[in-house]
């Protein structure tokens, strides 16, 4: 289960975590918390991806590899440029705009509601070894053999065109 003091699943994404090219948006991530990891979890990732996105391939807005198992939270911003915030072992992949940081929703004006999925993956490894600089989709592709379960909070958002 993953829950969030900062959003509520299914409803919009607060200002805050909107993108700072939007106004109000400052591009701060969400307050995460999970529990109920299967049997055998080594570690954690997680991310957070708009399969909405009108690219082709959706848009990646934040990844992060290499949870110790015994985290079972993360502080809301600790998806910003310096992830002081993140637990020891940890780290953020380059979003879809290439910046390792929390991209807050930006869906262009008139596209519609758009889909954010937060996801938290269980793996039953303890690292990962995807390298700091690869994308989201390697770290996704990696964590396919090694995932043990997942839970999922939907965000949305719209820019009224």
């Amino acid at each position: 289960t993953v829950t969030s003091t900062t959003v509520t699943d299914g409803a919009a994404w607060p200002p805050e975590q909107r993108s700072s090219v939007l106004p109000g948006g400052k591009d701060i991530s969400p307050q995460l918390s999970w529990s109920g990891a299967p049997e055998g979890t080594q570690s954690y990732a997680v991310t957070v991806y708009d399969p909405d996105a009108p690219t082709g391939s959706g848009f990646w807005h934040w990844a992060v590899a290499d949870i110790p198992a015994t985290v079972t939270d993360l502080p809301e911003g600790a998806g910003d440029d310096t992830g002081s915030l993140m637990p020891e072992g940890a780290y953020q992949l380059p979003n879809d705009a290439r910046t390792a940081r929390y991209l807050g929703a930006a869906p262009p004006a008139g596209h519609g509601q758009h889909r954010y999925f937060v996801v938290v993956h269980a793996l039953d490894i303890p690292s990962t070894g995807v390298p700091a600089d690869a994308t989201p989709a390697v770290l996704g592709f990696t964590m396919a053999g090694h995932t043990l379960g997942r839970a999922v909070l939907i965000a949305t958002a719209e820019t009224p065109a």
